[in-house]
């Protein structure tokens, strides 16, 4: 299983959009679209999850570099999310 990195997308594209634009590869496992919590919209790059490698190279090939609405798409390999220098959260918010 391949997981891709997709950036550069549209902020007017949705999640359905994404889907469709990778819809040609057969082996999808999921689509996910960020969207920024305050404004409910897309903050334009997204996940593309294949069962196949073979299918996550050929949509990198394809894809990275590809304009979209007057934008380079960036398609690569997700990266490990890196651990931030934070705080852990204790689960609780602030009571009252």
């Amino acid at each position: 299983m391949k997981k891709l990195f997709v950036g550069n997308i549209p902020h007017s594209h949705s999640e359905e959009d994404l889907k469709e634009l990778f819809s040609k590869f057969t082996s999808i496992k999921s689509v996910k679209l960020l969207i920024d919590r305050e404004t409910g919209r897309s903050r334009g790059f997204g996940f593309v999850e294949f069962d196949s490698d073979q299918e996550a190279e050929a949509a990198i090939a394809e894809f990275n570099g590809q304009l979209c609405e007057g934008r380079e798409l960036v398609v690569n390999e997700a990266r490990p999310m890196e651990k931030r220098d934070r705080p852990e959260r204790s689960g609780q918010g602030r009571r009252y």
